[in-house]
């Protein structure tokens, strides 16, 4: 009887500290996950050189200084550590500007270079705010300048009017567009500049 005690209780003992190693092993694992969702930069620093990664359903944010300068959505993407390049398909892209207006971009795919946070776009590349509607094939953005720019044809809508023109850059810290090449357009009544 008292050998059984005696192994009972040393049975409680070790199936405690099972328990007790378990539990440890499971706090690690989410710590160290949390870590990973508050901070993605560490998962990345992580990634040996030549490796790649695919994802699915990915959100990225741009901010200097604390106040956000864009925030990107895409339905997949490929990392290429090799060359700092994340492949992105099926993208939405919001810029936010200083007068608390918002630019919206969609496009087919894009490529962000991690590097430089650089940004080009391709296929069905619409870029819209409450004032115009821009269409284009192929666009890029350059993050330390804040400037979009096209070097092919883009057609702007706004209201019954439309400009086309060979290429086009537009500037968001002072929201001016430079229109070049052969521009064209048709204006309704109502235009206004």
């Amino acid at each position: 009887m008292a050998k059984r005690k005696k192994r009972s209780s040393k049975l409680k003992v070790v199936l405690f500290l099972v328990v007790i190693i378990i539990i440890g092993a499971v706090m690690a694992v989410f710590l160290e996950y949390r870590s990973v969702l508050d901070n993605p930069e560490k998962l990345i620093s992580k990634i040996p050189d030549g490796a790649n990664i695919s994802l699915g359903k990915i959100h990225h944010t741009a901010t200097k200084e604390g106040r956000t300068e864009w925030s990107l959505d895409a339905n997949s993407a490929n990392y290429i550590n090799k060359k700092k390049q994340v492949i992105l398909h099926g993208l939405s892209l919001t810029f936010f500007l200083e007068d608390d207006r918002k630019i919206f971009l969609t496009a087919d795919q894009g490529i962000l270079r991690t590097d430089t946070n650089d940004i080009q776009v391709t296929g069905n590349v619409i870029v819209e705010d409450p004032n115009f509607l821009l269409k284009t094939e192929n666009l890029h953005y350059e993050h330390n300048n804040r400037k979009i720019y096209s070097k092919v044809r883009v057609r702007i809508e706004r209201n019954s009017s439309h400009i086309t023109a060979d290429s086009m850059s537009l500037d968001l810290n002072t929201n001016k567009a430079l229109l070049q090449g052969k521009v064209e357009g048709t204006f309704g009544e109502n235009f206004t500049l």
